[in-house]
């Protein structure tokens, strides 16, 4: 869960595709080295390039570069 100012101030992201929406429609800035590296890395797992979790890894970082707080639910 991504914790975000805003009008949505709580985002769930559980699949790529949120992973996506999050950084192209929610995202604070579309500036930033990890930001840009998420993207990128998000669309490459989309495409089968490389692993989900590697995007997973990817966003937390940009998360940690726009100040936006992350909880993780492991089940």
């Amino acid at each position: 869960m991504l914790v975000m100012s805003g009008s949505e101030k709580h985002r769930l992201v559980r699949s790529l595709g949120e992973v996506a929406d999050a950084l192209i429609n929610a995202w604070p800035t579309d500036d930033g080295e990890e930001y840009v590296a998420a993207v990128k890395t998000c669309l490459d797992a989309i495409q089968g390039n490389t692993q989900p979790k590697v995007a997973r890894a990817a966003l937390i970082r940009a998360a940690t570069e726009a100040g936006i707080r992350v909880v993780a639910v492991v089940h």
